[in-house]
């Protein structure tokens, strides 16, 4: 019988292989290694520019050669900064996840009795599903080429972005690493990147749950679910937080230090008001919600004081929303940021409230409580590059907002909105990386996305600041809108968006999900 493979064949195959074995280690060799037991991650090589009297490389190098034991000590050091700013960043990555029952009970409570099972569900299964979207490929897709993590150590696995060139400069439009934190990315940095940035994630998913309660059908909004983790959210969010283009508008074409959010005014949340002002046009109002002649009707929520507790919670996570973005728990910023966060939250309580007072004669604590909210996300991009003054500012400017939002989008724009959604996250999204450009004071964010000096703002001096904000927003509204109205509009010409009439006349929790809110109360129904 002849051979398969004849001798000669073998020796190509042979050599071949050789070729491959030493080329490949060679190859390997320039790829940074994943270290997932934390062995490795950390070291005296951390130390170096983490102050300004910390020393340099060159130092290093040459205490290693002349003093063994003081250098023994700096890389202690060194691995106890990592794991100070790795711890850090977990605990308010946890605090970020407590939000999810914060944005649970104030959605619940602030809807009716007869759906409160069913809002509750979503606000909970939002988190599960969404995470696993994030977690197949929209993690990659948005943080992909984002690394190294200075202040973790480590994450230069993360070395993928798939860019274009325009106008001789590259496009940064998503990452390509990471798919199912698996491979070359089971690394401790990479995974305590994926904890932190995933929570936030889901705080954009649960946004629209808001805007859309009370006749969103339960098996559309598992798609969206899945496909807000996976996609919709890591795209605009590789262009800020990733490397993507927006982040490189100032290296590229000197517009300040590129488009800044600190925290996630339009990231997170400038990106889920713009979702949930598309689902809920595109759903239309709840029925009762606008009289024939477009006169809105009052229906309110079943239980504030569940909504203002959620609120609540909302703002003690904040905390670690706007200090945990820093990555590390040895930047000592971290107290400016905290306080700007309470003060703006305040604020903004206050200016919603009297505003209600002033025009209605009574204060209204459910507005106050979003007015709580609204400072918070208008606070969330500029929260470590102003001062406190500016940060009650923004509260107060953002609680106005929140107020005049709220009449605009229900009496000009007719849709409804249960929870004032569009107008908490997405108009005061917008306000907030647009106060950055206006109130960055330049005393924080040196080097921020590659551009020597700190962030300034035009009142203190750069105008280009504020031109790439304006460009973030911009292109949020035009991304955000255009994907969320297409998913939203197939979904709806397939399996359909809403519940039938008669089925949220009578309430969604009776067919929508298995458990019933409150099963011994009598929901009745009584005409107008």
């Amino acid at each position: 019988m002849k051979p398969i493979i004849s001798t000669y064949g073998i020796r190509v195959i042979a050599v071949l292989v050789l070729s491959l074995a030493l080329v490949f280690p060679s190859l390997a060799a320039d790829e940074p290694s994943p270290d997932p037991s934390g062995s490795s991650t950390g070291g005296i090589a951390d130390i170096v520019g983490a102050s300004a009297g910390a020393p340099t490389a060159d130092e290093i190098k040459a205490l290693a050669a002349t003093e063994p034991l003081a250098a023994k000590v700096g890389d202690a050091v060194g691995k106890n900064r990592v794991a100070i700013n790795t711890v850090w960043t977990l605990i308010c990555g946890f605090l970020v996840m407590f939000m999810q029952a914060g944005f649970a009970m104030a959605e619940t409570g602030f809807t009716r009795a007869k759906n409160a099972g069913h809002t509750m569900a979503m606000n909970f299964m939002v988190y599960a599903l969404g995470m696993l979207g994030f977690w197949v490929c929209g993690f990659a897709l948005q943080m992909g080429g984002a690394g190294p993590f200075a202040t973790l150590g480590g994450g230069g696995v993360l070395n993928g972005e798939f860019t274009i060139e325009l106008f001789g400069k590259e496009f940064g439009l998503f990452g390509t690493k990471g798919f199912f934190l698996s491979g070359g990315t089971y690394d401790v940095a990479v995974f305590t990147m994926f904890l932190f940035q995933m929570v936030f994630m889901d705080t954009t998913a649960t946004i629209p749950t808001g805007s859309m309660a009370e006749r969103w059908n339960f098996k559309s909004f598992v798609i969206y679910a899945l496909l807000v983790g996976a996609v919709i959210y890591p795209l605009y969010a590789n262009w800020v937080w990733g490397g993507g283009w927006l982040s490189k508008l100032g290296s590229n074409f000197g517009l300040g230090h590129g488009h800044v959010d600190f925290a996630g005014s339009s990231v997170v949340h400038l990106t889920g008001g713009v979702l949930a002002l598309v689902g809920a046009k595109i759903l239309g109002p709840r029925l009762g919600k606008f009289s024939k002649d477009g006169t809105p009707n009052a229906i309110p929520g079943h239980h504030i004081p569940m909504a203002v507790v959620g609120c609540f919670i909302l703002a003690f996570g904040w905390f670690g929303f706007n200090a945990g973005s820093s990555l590390a728990g040895t930047d000592l910023r971290i107290a400016v940021i905290a306080v700007n966060t309470m003060l703006a939250g305040a604020a903004g309580s206050f200016s919603s409230m009297l505003y209600m007072w002033l025009r209605y004669g009574k204060p209204d604590i459910s507005m106050a409580a979003n007015g709580l909210l609204a400072g918070l996300v208008a606070i969330t991009a500029p929260c470590a590059f102003v001062t406190a003054p500016a940060a009650v500012l923004i509260g107060l400017i953002a609680g106005l907002l929140l107020c005049g939002a709220v009449l605009f989008v229900e009496r000009t724009l007719k849709i409804d909105d249960p929870v004032g959604a569009i107008s908490v996250h997405g108009v005061n999204g917008a306000w907030g990386v647009f106060a950055l450009g206006l109130f960055a004071d330049g005393t924080y964010g040196d080097a921020l996305n590659g551009v020597e000096g700190s962030v300034t703002g035009l009142f203190y001096g750069d105008a280009s600041q504020l031109a790439a904000q304006c460009i973030g927003i911009l292109a949020n509204i035009i991304y955000v809108g255009l994907i969320g109205y297409a998913v939203f509009k197939l979904l709806d010409v397939t399996i359909g968006l809403r519940v039938d009439p008669e089925q949220e006349a009578e309430g969604l929790d009776q067919y929508e999900v298995a458990v019933i809110a409150y099963p011994d109360f009598n929901i009745r129904s009584s005409s107008r």
